[in-house]
C-alpha cells in the first residue's frame, strides 16, 4: 500500500475547518495547514502555540485581531478567481488572534514550528509580487505570498494559477534534501480551488527510485501532500487549477533539483523575489 496524500474536503458539524494536515497526521515535522470557510457575522478564535502562522484571506472580508494589533476591513477579492493578491497577517508563535468575517469568508491558516519569530505584521496585496512563468502549455500564474526573500522565520507561501490544460510544478522538481545551496528540505502542501469546481487536477508525486510513486486527483478543496520527490500538476481541460502552496523546514530557501529525466524542457528561471514595504 502506497501512502495516502491526498486529503478531501468535508464540513464537520460545528466547525468552520474544510480541510486540514498537523505534522503529526502527515508523519513529517513542519506543515501544519487547515482551510476554514466563515458565514458573515462568525468568529474564528485561535493561537499561534509554538508555530509561525499566517492568515491567508483567501476571499472574503474580515477584521483580524492578534497581540494587541486590530486589522479591519481586510480582503479584497471574493474568491480567489479575481486573481488579486490577497492580505496575509503573519503572526509569531504565543500569540493569540481572532477573525470576524464581515462577509463570507474563506480563510487558510498555514503554520510551521518555531522557537523565535517576528512581531505581527499585514502583508497587503500592493506588496505581493506576481511573476508569469513558463510558456504554452506549461505557462501559469504566480503570486508570492511569503518568497524567501521576505522577513518570517520558517513560512514560504505561493499562489499558483494554472489554465485549463497546463501542466504546473514544472518540469518536476524536488526538495527533500538539505544540501545548501543546491537543494533545501521543505515539506509542501497544495491546497487547491478548481473552476468550475466540478472538475479536478492531477498530481503526480514520486521518487527517483520509485519508493514513492502515488498519483492523485484533488478537487475543488482538497489538500495534497508532498513529504518528498518530484511533484508535477496538471490541470484538466475545461478546468482552471488554482493552488496555495505552504512550504517549510528547517532553513527559509527554495532550493530545488529538476528531475534529470526532464530538465531540458526548463523553460523558466526563478526570480529573487523582493517585497516591497
Amino acid at each position: 500500500m502506497g501512502m495516502t496524500i491526498v486529503k478531501r474536503a468535508s464540513r464537520i458539524a460545528g466547525s468552520t475547518q474544510t480541510v486540514g494536515i498537523t505534522p503529526a497526521e502527515a508523519g513529517w515535522e513542519y506543515v501544519r495547514f487547515a482551510a476554514h470557510h466563515l458565514a458573515a457575522g462568525e468568529t474564528l478564535a485561535g493561537t499561534t502555540g509554538g508555530n509561525e502562522t499566517a492568515l491567508v484571506v483567501l476571499g472574503g472580508r474580515c477584521d483580524a485581531r492578534a497581540a494587541g494589533e486590530v486589522y479591519p476591513g481586510i480582503g479584497r477579492r471574493a474568491d480567489v478567481w479575481e486573481k488579486t493578491p490577497p492580505y496575509v497577517v503573519l503572526l509569531p508563535p504565543a500569540t493569540e488572534y481572532t477573525v470576524s468575517a464581515t462577509s463570507a469568508l474563506h480563510l487558510g491558516i498555514a503554520a510551521a514550528p518555531t522557537d523565535h519569530g517576528l512581531p505581527p505584521r499585514l502583508i497587503r496585496p500592493e506588496d505581493i509580487v506576481v511573476e508569469n512563468r513558463g510558456e504554452g502549455q506549461t505557462y501559469r500564474y504566480i503570486q508570492h505570498l511569503l518568497p524567501p526573500a521576505a522577513p518570517a522565520t520558517r513560512l514560504l507561501l505561493v499562489e499558483v494559477y494554472t489554465p485549463a490544460g497546463n501542466w504546473s510544478s514544472f518540469p518536476p522538481h524536488k526538495h527533500d534534501t538539505e544540501n545548501p545551496p543546491a537543494e533545501s528540505y521543505l515539506e509542501e502542501t497544495y491546497y487547491y480551488q478548481i473552476n468550475p469546481p466540478t472538475g479536478f487536477a492531477l498530481q503526480r508525486v514520486y521518487t527517483a527510485d520509485r519508493g514513492l510513486d502515488e498519483t492523485a486527483a484533488p478537487g475543488n478543496g482538497d489538500l495534497v501532500l508532498v513529504p518528498r520527490g518530484y511533484h508535477p500538476v496538471v490541470a484538466t481541460p475545461g478546468h482552471d487549477c488554482y493552488y496555495l502552496n505552504v512550504m517549510a523546514g528547517p532553513t527559509r530557501a527554495w532550493n530545488f533539483q529538476v528531475d534529470p529525466d526532464y530538465a531540458a524542457l526548463m523553460n523558466w528561471q526563478k526570480i529573487a523575489v523582493t517585497q516591497t514595504e
